[in-house]
């Protein structure tokens, strides 16, 4: 077989029933200009004979199961190293291909761009609710010159955070710095801002990919990925002015307390949490008691809060759908505590 134009990287680990949908989903609309390379972390579940079942029907389909996860920096950069294609498509394995997405993303793949951004359609876990119809709000295709890095950085940066919508290049993959941005959780972020590109970007503006919401492996490390990880990142682009970093990520967003009652809403945030990432640092005495009490807060009514808020004050259906898929609404609050009868 010829090489590939187009390789699917995917990461899974014991999310076999999601992973089968989602594979399913590509394979339907591949063609011979497609591989797909799937990287199991170690998965307990029956992953193997969902993928095997899969490369019967696809023999373009090619799986490496680890003896132990890497981390999602290392494990996407595994998959990418075991890539043929001309271009990695980095998908994630519980989301879903609308109707033309692989034909639309290989119509483009001739104008050489280092990097294609594809946007994307929210849904609820079911896939039965749109939550947002355009996560990236731009309703024309977008091509950015080498010049023009700024404006793509103010535009994209947030929304690839989302690892499923980015297309890139594989040797500019390959040609960059890698290991400093393992760890961040945002191996990718890393790759692409870290200096400025040499070619076109582009962004079509269709939304091609259903994001599944409220369905996140790292649901259980939010905090420390968005409030200290992810700042940290952005702001170590130094390359890029203040003001725009500013836009994308408050260089210490713990020091607002409202920002602490919102993880704590989606009890992402705790007593624990405090502990062992806040108190180590240095922070006025009002701010760590405000801090403190926050983590002290019945999660069930911080969620109640939050819902209130973004229903009533500042509507937000992404939001709403974080909060009622959290371990914190108050309805699985209740729940636990009467033991399931509610």
């Amino acid at each position: 077989m010829s090489a590939p134009c187009l390789s699917f990287c995917i990461l899974s680990l014991n999310r076999a029933e999601l992973l089968a949908q989602t594979l399913d989903a590509l394979i339907a609309q591949a063609t011979a200009e497609v591989e797909i390379v799937v990287v199991d972390g170690a998965s307990t579940d029956h992953t193997p004979q969902v993928v095997a079942e899969r490369q019967a029907r696809f023999a373009r389909l090619r799986y490496l199961r680890l003896a132990q996860k890497g981390g999602v920096d290392q494990d996407y950069s595994r998959a990418v190293a075991l890539a043929q294609g001309e271009y990695c498509w980095l998908f994630s394995d519980d989301d879903l291909l609308k109707a033309g997405a692989v034909a639309r993303v290989l119509q483009a793949l001739p104008a050489g761009d280092d990097v294609i951004v594809v946007n994307a359609e929210c849904r609820d876990a079911s896939l039965t609710q749109v939550v947002q119809a355009r996560r990236l709000p731009i309703v024309g295709d977008r091509t950015y010159s080498p010049a023009e890095n700024l404006w793509f950085f103010n535009d994209v940066v947030y929304y690839v955070s989302f690892i499923g919508a980015l297309v890139i290049r594989r040797d500019l993959w390959e040609s960059r710095d890698i290991e400093p941005y393992w760890g961040t959780a945002f191996v990718h972020i890393g790759i692409l801002f870290q200096r400025p590109l040499e070619r076109t970007a582009r962004v079509i503006a269709e939304p091609l990919i259903i994001i599944r919401l409220g369905n996140a492996e790292w649901s259980a490390r939010a905090f420390e990925i968005w409030i200290l990880k992810w700042p940290a990142l952005i702001w170590s682009f130094t390359h890029y002015p203040e003001a725009a970093r500013a836009k994308v990520a408050a260089r210490e967003p713990w020091r607002k307390l409202t920002t602490l009652l919102r993880y704590r809403a989606r009890g992402a945030y705790s007593l624990g949490v405090y502990n062992k990432l806040l108190r180590p640092i240095i922070m006025p005495a009002w701010q760590c008691a405000g801090a403190w009490l926050i983590a002290c807060l019945p999660e069930c009514v911080a969620n109640i809060i939050g819902l209130l808020y973004y229903s009533l004050i500042r509507h937000s259906p992404i939001e709403l759908v974080d909060l009622r898929a959290s371990r914190a609404y108050y309805r699985k609050c209740l729940a636990r505590l009467f033991n399931g009868v509610w």
